[in-house]
């Protein structure tokens, strides 16, 4: 059975929905801030009383990461809901506008910038002079945060071009680059650690971008059925990436900090203190796509659940600062 919403005047339909879009509008201009101040402010938060010393401007590189990691997930996202979507029946022809163009204009430059931290020897440049282009070809880290560099800008020429078909290549091999990045050879079974990281990110990306593009979509789909398909479907897929990015995340924090240890460093060094905040957010998200899956499945209008999918996107955001901060503090150290 079909509901058929009753039709408005425009005066009254008018009205109604600009008064969302400026509470979105304020929610957006409120969060914005939030997720810059937890990648500047964190390290010193995180490293208080532990005894550890970071690196020069690990604030400034904690953004640059999350910045890279949001850019990731955006047009990731969007393709894999577009696949989503595709053969559902009475498809609506709107459909939102893409972000993959300033998303991957924002990842350009946050890789630039990372690439030109390497290039000084991970310091911070205060002067071109301290930028050594030609020297990133000669080492493994510089060579990386090249490949970043030039997928973000395929990327983005894919996003002006429209060539879809190319789109997910460039974000993939971001993702690689960055799980070879988080494991140098130096490190205990490099290639097992980097595999972790490559299924971690990617289903962090998709999940994250995904929720986001999911959400954007039902907003122009209000009251068809079609609109309620897709998020079934978006939710069932979900929930597979939630059990990978959990045993993923498991599997890498025991790698890097033995289970007789785990305890004692979740508390007392800067990196279990941001693992254990990553933690809690998680768990967070999880119970609102719970709550969101429940809606889903039980209520009379089964999109009330875009009410907890839409504090779902806040979380993850809030998670994905905190896997910038994660990424930016020193390892700790594996006691014996």
């Amino acid at each position: 059975m079909t509901l058929i919403r009753p039709s408005a005047d425009p005066a009254d339909a008018s009205g109604p929905r600009r008064r969302p879009g400026i509470g979105r509008a304020v929610a957006v201009l409120a969060l914005v801030p939030l997720g810059v101040l937890i990648p500047l402010l964190g390290p010193s938060a995180a490293l208080h009383g532990t005894g550890e010393a970071a690196a020069p401007g690990v604030g400034g590189t904690a953004l640059l990461r999350t910045v890279l990691f949001a850019a990731l997930c955006v047009p990731l996202g969007e393709l894999f809901v577009r696949r989503l979507a595709h053969g559902l029946p009475g498809v609506p022809p709107e459909r939102p506008r893409s972000w993959a163009l300033p998303a991957t204009a924002a990842g350009l430059v946050a890789a630039l910038a990372l690439a030109s931290v390497v290039s000084a020897g991970d310091l911070v440049p205060h002067r071109l002079g301290q930028i050594d282009v030609g020297g990133l070809y000669g080492t493994r880290d510089g060579k990386l945060a090249l490949l970043e560099v030039n997928a973000f800008l395929l990327a983005a020429l894919c996003a002006v071009t429209g060539r879809t078909a190319a789109r997910l290549w460039p974000p993939a091999a971001v993702v690689v680059a960055e799980a070879l990045r988080a494991h140098p050879p130096a490190e205990q079974s490099p290639l097992v650690g980097s595999g972790l990281t490559l299924v971690h990110l990617t289903c962090a990306a998709l999940w994250t971008g995904g929720l986001l593009h999911t959400v954007r979509t039902l907003r122009l789909w209000p009251g068809c059925p079609a609109g309620t398909a897709l998020l079934g479907r978006y939710a069932r897929v979900a929930a597979v990436l939630l059990a990978a990015v959990t045993a993923t995340g498991v599997w890498s924090s025991l790698r890097r900090m033995p289970p007789a240890t785990i305890l004692d460093q979740l508390t007392t060094t800067a990196y279990g203190r941001t693992l254990l905040a990553k933690v809690v957010l998680v768990a967070g998200v999880a119970l609102l796509a719970l709550w969101a899956r429940i809606r889903l499945g039980r209520a009379a209008d089964p999109l009330t659940a875009c009410a907890p999918a839409r504090a779902e996107v806040i979380a993850l955001g809030a998670v994905v600062a905190v896997s910038g901060l994660l990424s930016a503090l020193p390892l700790p150290v594996r006691w014996s």
